[in-house]
């Protein structure tokens, strides 16, 4: 696939960010992209490895990367398309926001840089959608049968384009006032512009799928209606419980959740209105407590709120350092230390700390008592901590986001109407198929599988449609 000497003619170029200082001022995407010639540079990279780990073990969706690096590298966008469709039908979300475990797992990684994939798999989608590629969807037959899809994050989104293809009448149930769930309300638009989303929703209503918003099913919409006036029901309602922290003073106002403090950034941004979201960072001390992602996105939007000073702690300990172009746990993915865009932006990063708790004045919090703590592993390879004596120290700040991730979805009105079981997490419980224990309804992403990537839950949405499918027509 690709140039036969291509890794060895062509270094790997990424896209690069915009400059700090400018785009901490606005909320416009901070990463840059390719030139359609330098992206088939890179697909030439691609090295016809025999085993391409990228798509056998990297990416959750198994996207046939070679095949459409290869078609890039020719020219053959159209059939490069029609590849990507295949197996992902949300690519220039995955393109966009995916971490890309699939160049972890490239073979270059072995000793090199690898294939700059994500950004290859972007310029597809977005050269399909320029040359109009990317339409409306036109099933073969309609097959008469009526699905519900409950949410509309990355999980439900796949769910009802992939049942759309198959010719079903598709309603999707949304609680929030638009769709698109924690690609709408959690990621920050400096990650994920919100006109990518309505592009496809757009495409999605024209394509006869509808939305029904601010529609919460099991409240709004008994789970006895849904039964009866539907097939099927897939729910996709995501992990909506969020980890909190035990730690006297937790009751304090000024401590708020991630997905709370980057919905009302994400609906103020989106409003156009002047002043400041309901919770805003503006001229305060910020604490983001959680090392990961959301907390990433955190700091990023804190930033762009004009926060005076931000510190980001995580009670895990700090990651090894490595500055080679290649996987020292190849084809797995690396547990590295890595700095996102956000953090280039400036916080203060901790590890191995303990909040102790949180101190207040007026009502307000107004600093935390922490600990330093030690991780040890036993004899059985599990991770255990201690506090270090003597390592106490206080911190001043004035709002608090905890972004600790998820323990399990949200056991909501509609659950419990239904009856469905839950998993020892705490998440509904599902077969093989997707199956939960109440006949003709389905789960799928965070919902069933526990908090993860937006990459898996679209795989988890698309074969959750193909078993919903099969049960419809079977």
């Amino acid at each position: 696939m690709g140039k036969p000497s291509g890794f060895l003619e062509y270094g790997r170029k990424k896209a690069h960010y915009r400059d700090v200082k400018e785009r901490i001022k606005d909320y416009r995407a901070v990463e840059k992209t390719l030139s359609d010639a330098e992206i088939k540079k890179q697909a030439a990279r691609c090295m016809d490895c025999g085993v391409p780990f990228c798509h056998s073990l990297g990416c959750p969706l198994y996207n046939l990367i070679p095949e459409w690096n290869d078609l890039v590298y020719k020219g053959k966008w159209k059939d490069a398309f029609e590849r990507l469709s295949l197996s992902n039908c949300l690519p220039e979300i995955t393109g966009r926001i995916c971490p890309a475990p699939c160049e972890a797992a490239c073979t270059l990684s072995v000793s090199d840089s690898p294939v700059a994939i994500r950004s290859i798999e972007l310029a597809i989608i977005e050269y399909a959608f320029d040359k109009g590629w990317a339409g409306i969807l036109k099933p073969a037959s309609e097959t008469g049968k009526k699905i519900a899809v409950i949410g509309s994050g990355p999980a439900g989104l796949a769910a009802a384009l992939t049942l759309r293809k198959k010719g079903h009448a598709v309603t999707v149930c949304e609680k929030d006032d638009n769709a698109g769930g924690i690609l709408r309300y959690g990621i920050p638009d400096f990650k994920l512009e919100k006109w990518v989303i309505e592009r496809r929703l757009d495409m999605m209503k024209k394509s006869g799928i509808v939305f029904k918003t601010g529609v919460e099913a099991g409240v709004d919409i008994k789970a006895a209606e849904l039964r009866k006036s539907f097939d099927a029901i897939i729910i996709t309602a995501g992990a909506g419980e969020p980890r909190d922290i035990e730690a006297p003073g937790r009751k304090l106002k000024g401590i708020y959740f991630a997905m709370d403090y980057l919905s009302a950034s994400n609906k103020f941004v989106s409003s156009g209105s002047k002043g400041e979201p309901a919770v805003s960072a503006k001229n305060k001390s910020v604490l983001v407590v959680g090392g990961g992602d959301t907390g990433s996105d955190c700091i990023g939007t804190a930033r762009r709120q004009g926060a005076k000073s931000i510190y980001q702690y995580e009670i895990m300990p700090k990651p090894p350092e490595w500055d080679k172009s290649w996987n020292p746990a190849w084809p797995d993915w690396p547990l590295i230390l890595r700095e996102s865009s956000s953090q280039q932006e400036g916080a203060e990063r901790e590890w191995s700390v303990l909040i102790k708790s949180f101190k207040g004045a007026g009502g307000r919090v107004a600093g935390a008592e922490c600990v330093r703590v030690k991780w040890e592993k036993d004899s059985r390879g599990k991770m255990s901590m201690t506090e270090i004596p003597g390592s106490s120290f206080s911190l001043k700040m004035d709002l608090v986001i905890l972004a600790m991730g998820f323990v399990r979805v949200e056991h909501s009105a509609l659950l419990k109407s239904l009856g469905v079981e839950f998993d020892s997490r705490g998440n509904i419980k599902t077969t093989d198929d997707y199956s939960t224990s109440v006949k003709g309804v389905f789960a799928a992403g965070d919902a069933s599988t526990g908090a993860s990537l937006a990459v898996r839950a679209i795989f988890h949405g698309q074969r959750a449609a193909f078993s919903a499918d099969a049960y419809l027509i079977g």
